[in-house]
Order: structure tokens, then C-alpha cells, then sequence
């Protein structure tokens, strides 16, 4: 059973290290110190910590206002902990989940937690009731009443709202887009993004579509992008593929793009679902001829 320690205070101006002494005198292996609010609800230490624990694993903190910033993010957490078959213990509270005591007083925190949960639905729906007789509606009034500064307000934010997002996730699919638009259609498009970022979420053509007329929108995309891809014969269309596979990484190994153009799911020209290397250097001889690979793709690794 392995002990691990969390110790957080509220800025860097703060010592952890009256939590630490704590923590190695009850046995703990490992220390992990975070710098965050007590009322953040970002905590990317501590969920970073609770995935990597695995079965058997006890996370160890002084109190519990160390951890959570509420009754029900301490459940959240407590939850998450159980799913992976770990245990929490607090050293200054009745709280350890790998006693029967333990377990009992979770318990009723849990029951605690529910019942203030009830009384604030209750709280909600009467004050809504209340509302209601007196002719008050929620929401904004100047939305119901189809205020054009007030929609044109809304739709800004959300317009910002769905930018910054696409921001965030822009070195996923923006070198793609860059790379192969409009030489290849978007589906092909899509495969290599997903190929290459086998663990975000997956891209569809309609979003990465609605994605790169957004930045076009705003100048970040030529507008050729949004163009048609002209017709082209299959190994044309292979052809553009890997040369973009090397272009983006130029020290791929052939039997790397080989399993990249597997994991696509990219067959062969005779249809094949297996790729030899021998048939990658010959696509790579190609594209160099045809001038599509840039100086250091073409001395890349073979």
C-alpha cells in the first residue's frame, strides 16, 4: 500500500512545509505540492495525481480543506479514488477510506452533502414559484424582449467562446490544414489530423471545415483552403499523402509512414491493407521528383 501526499497552499508565498513534515512522519513515499486557492476549482496538480493512482494507493492529506474547495468536490475526488480502486485518508479529520470507520463517516458526509443539495433545489424552485406570481420571468429581458444589442452581445461572446477554444486545439489541425488544402479533400484531411493525434478528441469534416472558416474569417487561413480539391487519381491522391507524412516529420523511418498509412487505414494501390517499404520509397521518389518534399524531408532518415 503506498502512501502519497498532497500538500497545497494558496500561493508560492506560502511554505508547504509544515504539510510535508506531516506527510513523511505518517509514512508517505511520495510528496506532491500544489500552489492554488482554496476556492480554484483548477487544480491540475491534484488531478494529475489522482489518475496516476492506481489500485491499493492511499492519497494522504493533512486536512481535508487541503484538497477539497467544497463538500461535494471532496466526494468528486473521494468517488474518482474508489473508481480506481484507491484509498484517501485525512490525517486530521475521522476520514480514511480504508477503515470500516473510515467508510462510515464518508458516509454520512455523503448524506450531508445530498441533503443540503435538496435544500437549495427546494430554495430554488419556491423563489422561482415566487417569482412567477409576481410577473417576474428569469433570464435577460432585454434577450426576451429580442434586443438586437443584446442578441449581437450574446453572439459576440460566444463567437470569442468558440475561438479561443479552436486556438487552444490549433497545433492539432492547423499545420494539416495549411499542408494539404485544398490539394487533398477534407476527408483525407481529417485522417491524417486523427492519425497523428491518436489521443485528442477525434476531428470530423464538419468541424474542421466550420474550424478553418473561422480562422479564414479572421485572416489566419488563406481563403483557398475552403476551395474544392480538384479531382485526382488515387496514387496522385497516395502521393500527396506521404509526402505530407515526411514533410511534417522528415525523420520518419519508411516503416514509420508504413504504420502511420496502416493506422489511417490507407490501402494500397492494389488495395492492400499493408504497407511495405518498399512501396513508401517509391511514393517518396515521386514526390520528390514531382518538387513536393522541402530540402529536409528529402534527407531525412530512409
Amino acid at each position: 500500500m503506498a502512501l502519497i501526499g498532497y500538500a497545497r497552499v494558496s500561493t508560492d508565498l506560502q511554505d508547504t512545509a509544515a504539510q510535508r513534515r506531516e506527510l513523511k512522519s505518517a509514512g508517505c513515499t511520495e510528496i506532491h505540492e500544489e500552489f492554488a486557492s482554496g476556492a480554484a476549482r483548477a487544480r491540475p496538480v491534484l488531478a494529475k495525481l489522482v489518475a496516476s493512482l492506481g489500485r491499493g494507493d492511499v492519497l494522504v492529506v493533512v486536512r481535508i480543506d487541503r484538497l477539497a474547495r467544497s463538500l461535494s468536490h471532496l466526494l468528486e475526488v473521494i468517488e474518482t479514488l474508489e473508481a480506481r480502486g484507491a484509498h484517501f485518508r485525512s490525517l486530521g479529520d475521522p476520514i480514511d477510506t480504508t477503515s470500516p470507520q473510515g467508510k462510515f463517516t464518508l458516509q454520512i458526509l455523503g448524506a450531508t452533502a445530498e441533503f443540503e443539495r435538496a435544500l437549495i433545489r427546494e430554495r430554488t424552485m419556491a423563489g422561482l414559484a415566487s417569482a412567477r406570481e409576481k410577473g417576474r420571468v428569469g433570464g435577460n429581458p432585454r434577450l426576451r424582449d429580442r434586443d438586437p444589442e443584446a442578441i449581437a452581445k450574446v453572439s459576440r461572446a460566444r463567437d470569442r467562446s468558440y475561438f479561443d477554444k479552436l486556438n487552444g486545439e490549433a497545433q492539432h489541425w492547423l499545420p494539416a490544414v495549411r499542408q494539404f488544402r485544398p490539394r487533398l479533400p477534407w476527408e483525407d484531411v481529417v485522417r491524417i489530423i486523427n492519425s497523428r493525434h491518436s489521443s485528442a478528441k477525434p476531428w470530423t469534416v464538419e468541424r474542421l471545415r466550420r474550424a478553418a472558416g473561422r480562422f479564414v474569417k479572421d485572416g489566419l487561413l488563406d481563403r483557398a483552403v475552403l476551395d474544392r480539391a480538384p479531382p485526382a487519381q488515387k496514387d496522385d491522391r497516395i502521393l500527396a499523402i506521404i509526402a505530407g507524412i515526411k514533410s511534417s516529420a522528415p525523420e520518419m523511418t519508411l516503416k514509420e509512414i508504413a504504420a502511420r498509412l496502416e493506422a489511417m487505414r490507407e490501402p494500397t494501390p492494389r488495395g492492400r491493407s499493408k504497407w511495405a517499404t518498399s512501396s513508401v520509397a517509391h511514393f517518396l521518389s515521386r514526390a520528390a521528383e514531382a518538387g513536393l518534399l522541402g530540402e529536409e524531408a528529402r534527407h531525412g532518415r530512409p
